[in-house]
């Protein structure tokens, strides 16, 4: 279909045609503080395999000027058309082409977005071109494997700095005209700029042999104070040291800059040599050490990408699972195996969040293969998920446990020095691992990447009189795909571990064997356990997280595990035994009311804050959408109250004594829970050693507006203390979680029947809207109707970011109920959706579906 959805027919006739040499880009962007619109020259000069061929270019672009085409001027009104350039008469060989348009600033978070800052009114601009958003800044061929060199020429504001791929021109130009050098051949997706009267902060990495490489750290001056840049230059350098090491290669680019940016889609963006990272991870309170391992990952994922991403692309986007889960992967590795890293328990995070994650994106509806059939540019845009992310990760982690960490790696090198500043494809990576590993990936890769689905592991076990284990085997179980999937589920080759642990004489959970053994692409494998040997206590599949299947716990286990959860010596496996219980509660296979049970017994035993914290969320979900509705509100009452017990008991000043205060915050409900938070912010109650500071007392600020006890002149006072970027959210997201029909329609209106807001502050809109108390899923009943009656509108007429938050955020998934379902189901059959917001909206409604079979088996228990 022409226009922005380029399809891969389309891109690979392109790439068959053309070879991109160089783009010079001219930008003059002296009026970005007024904002509006912004003068764009495009020169490109690429050659062609045939004469008189006919192309086109991708522009996005309120209005063009000028196109001439080796010389001649073509008929702008003629050419341009659909957001394309029509390129006919192509010469044999080289070709010029010159592009003049006025392009627009952005407040959506895609192509040149602008922020005011409300704290000294100036704007910020970057650049956010992945997946096809470079056309909206200058005329590109759009496709990772038309690769080139770019050239910036910036006219910016006076005072102003400019930063891109290359390095920044020093000393700043008195013309204020910036003039970048060219990059290496690159994507057009990882170009990068990003202008404004950013603070910045510089340093250095120092490598082998007389190598040095400039690190820059930029932000926002009203965010400097925050700034902690040490930290973040050490785990820079841990990383470049790492991955130098490991990948062989070195660091492919002139400079390596981090900037911290306003009003960020993503979590970052692995623009090459210019990083741009959400500025929340500049963090202006006190949090817990779980959000600096977060943002470290963060850190490490993008360096990493500077190598499997920036230096080696993807052919087509069907293989962008291979620059996502590598970089997961690659940067979980290095925090967990780096010299003096910080966080070397990494691999109990990623099995207790981007596993878990992974788990729920393979049982819903959209579920595909890691390497999935991507064909369009609508496909790719969805298709940035746990699958793609955590699901491929896992299976990397599986596939270096098959082939060996250090032929893995050996592979890798090999790749690298092959394919530098090319494109590839999956097939290149895995004939470099085939030869140093000497093992036939390709029955590995049909059943881990080119099929859907999860495995669930069981263990069989049977004991003799004197408990002594006579057989053990380990089932598997291929579920069916979800209705609607593409495909069929299948057994597949594991490699795992068995861990036996018992309690030793204090009482602790300690492994008193380990067997790894490989799990056959069958129903059954035997274990070899040793003969004559007691039962463990507690038998756990998959230890050490070796493969990427949903566990099982025995009975026997299940019961060792809900009294001794905590006891466990390792976060691991006690992350392997929460995680396994988690996903027993999503398929009804363990009530709510007993996952809460499991949850109070043991979280005041877990050390590791991260999975606390996590446990928190899920607790929270699972009691308000999971648990029989008849039930419901005692088990948050039981909840809220242990939260509170918590914040209390917990050491002052604490990771854990900040996470009770937000898990408390997130559901008080009586009166005197109420009470307490409002004392807590106005000072008439204090919790030794809780640091009631500003996004602490935001956290109070919402549940009290959420709950009808904080109105406008409440918010509108704390807004007035916080007169920051981040305090504009907050309060637009406390004045749409107000419990009055007037506050949801004002909300509902800011962003259906109004595109005006910014991608951040429609993103706080919704999540300010929709609440879960018994009073405000009242309140939100009649917007399913609206829902479904504005959605297809919003998509068809919204930019891509814009329109997923509202199709997500808005759909009407805390009424759980036949009648959603059916709602759902009348709009899909009627509607005649797009394939994207068709897969978001089925997305959704699993989890209603799911939600009420949870409820479901909570409802059975309660009758057992």
């Amino acid at each position: 279909m022409p226009g922005t959805n380029l399809t891969r027919e389309e891109a690979q006739q392109r790439a068959s045609l053309l070879t991109v040499d160089a783009y010079e880009i001219e930008l003059d962007l002296s009026g970005a503080q007024e904002g509006g619109t912004y003068r764009s020259v495009t020169t490109v000069r690429f050659e062609c395999a045939e004469a008189g061929a006919q192309t086109f270019i991708d522009l996005v672009a309120p209005a063009v000027h000028q196109v001439v085409l080796n010389g001649k001027p073509l008929d702008v009104a003629a050419v341009f058309r659909d957001s394309r350039i029509t390129l006919k008469h192509l010469e044999a060989g080289q070709n010029n082409l010159k592009v003049v348009a006025d392009c627009a600033y952005t407040n959506t978070g895609e192509g040149l977005h602008r922020f005011v800052d409300p704290v000294d009114q100036q704007a910020y601009l970057y650049t956010q071109f992945e997946v096809p958003d470079a056309r909206r800044v200058f005329a590109s061929f759009e496709q990772p494997d038309l690769k080139a060199t770019f050239q910036f020429t910036v006219k910016a504001p006076s005072g102003w700095t400019v930063i891109s791929n290359s390095p920044t021109p020093s000393p700043a130009p008195k013309d204020d005209i910036w003039v970048f050098e060219p990059t290496p051949r690159i994507s057009t997706y990882v170009t990068a700029l990003i202008v404004g009267p950013y603070h910045s902060v510089h340093s250095s990495y120092e490598g082998a042999n007389g190598q040095s490489v400039p690190l820059g750290i930029y932000c926002r001056p009203s965010l400097a104070e925050f700034l902690d840049a040490d930290a973040i230059f050490d785990v820079t350098r841990q990383g470049f040291d790492w991955f130098q090491e490991k990948f062989d290669y070195a660091y492919p680019f002139a400079k390596y800059d981090q900037l911290f940016v306003p009003e960020f889609n993503a979590g970052a963006m692995e623009n090459a040599g210019a990083v741009t990272i959400r500025d929340q991870y500049i963090f202006r309170s006190r949090t817990t050490d779980a959000a600096y391992e977060r943002r470290a990952e963060t850190i490490l994922h993008e360096l990493a990408h500077m190598w499997f991403g920036d230096l080696v692309t993807m052919e087509w986007w069907n293989d962008l699972w291979l620059n996502e889960s590598f970089a997961t992967y690659t940067s979980v590795a290095c925090q967990a195996h780096a010299p003096d890293s910080k966080w070397p328990h990494s691999w109990t995070t990623f099995a207790n969040s981007e596993k878990t994650w992974a788990y729920r994106q393979d049982q819903l509806p959209s579920t595909h293969p890691i390497m999935a059939d991507i064909r369009d540019l609508d496909d790719v845009l969805v298709n940035f998920d746990g699958i793609t992310y955590a699901k491929g990760a896992s299976v990397l982690k599986q596939l270096v446990a098959y082939v060996g960490q250090d032929e893995f790696f050996r592979g890798v090198q090999a790749y690298f020095k092959a394919h530098a500043f090319g494109n590839t494809r999956l097939s290149d990576l895995l004939g470099a691992l085939e030869k140093t590993s000497g093992r036939d990936l390709k029955t590995w890769s049909k059943a881990w990447l080119e099929t859907a689905g999860i495995n669930i592991l069981r263990p069989e076990i049977e004991t003799d009189a004197d408990g002594n284990v006579t057989s053990f085997a380990v089932r598997q179980e291929a579920p069916a795909l979800p209705a609607g999937a593409k495909g069929t589920s299948i057994l597949r080759p594991h490699r795992i571990a068995v861990g036996c642990y018992d309690l030793d004489g204090a009482g602790k959970l300690v492994r008193t064997n380990r067997i790894e053994l490989d799990i056959e692409a069958a129903e059954l494998t035997e274990v070899p356990f040793p003969a004559n040997t007691p039962r463990p206590a507690v038998i756990l599949l998959n230890d050490d997280d070796l493969s990427y299947a949903k566990v099982r716990l025995d009975v026997e286990s299940l019961a060792v595990v809900t009294a001794h959860i905590g006891d466990f010596t390792e976060s691991l496996p006690r992350a392997l035994c929460w995680s396994a219980a988690w996903d027993m509660t999503r398929d009804g296979e363990l009530a709510t009311r007993d996952y809460l049970a499991l949850v109070l017994s043991g979280i005041g035993k877990e050390s590791d804050i991260g999975v606390v914290q996590s446990l928190h969320r899920q607790a929270k979900l699972a009691l308000e959408l999971y648990a029989a509705p008849d039930w419901r509100e005692t088990g948050l009452a039981r909840w809220t109250e242990a939260t509170l017990e918590h914040l209390r008991a917990a050491e002052p000043g604490s990771d854990h004594q900040v996470a009770w205060a937000r898990a408390f915050a997130a559901t008080a409900r009586t009166d005197a829970q109420l009470d307490l938070l409002q004392g807590l912010l106005d000072g008439t109650e204090t919790v030794e050693g809780l640091a009631v500071d500003t996004e602490m007392r935001w956290a109070f600020v919402g549940r009290l507006a959420a709950t009808g006890r904080a109105d406008e002149k409440v918010i509108a006072a704390e807004l007035e203390r916080d007169k920051t970027s981040a305090g504009e959210l907050h309060a637009a997201s406390a004045r749409a979680a107000r419990p009055t029909a007037g506050a949801k329609a004002e909300a509902w209106a800011s962003v259906i029947e109004s595109d005006k807001l910014p991608n951040s502050t429609q993103e706080a809109v919704i999540s300010g809207f929709v609440q879960t108390d018994p009073a405000q899923r009242e309140l939100l009943a009649p917007y399913t109707e609206k829902y479904f009656a504005a959605v297809k509108g919003v998509w068809e007429s919204r930019s891509h970011e814009m329109a997923q938050q509202i199709a997500v955020g808005l759909y009407p998934a805390v009424q759980v109920s036949r009648a959603t379902l059916d709602a759902t189901d009348a709009w899909l059959e009627s509607a005649s959706p797009s394939a994207a917001l068709r897969r978001l909206v089925l997305e959704s409604r699993a989890g209603i579906e799911r939600a009420l079979k949870a409820q479901a088996a909570d409802a059975g228990a309660a009758g057992a």
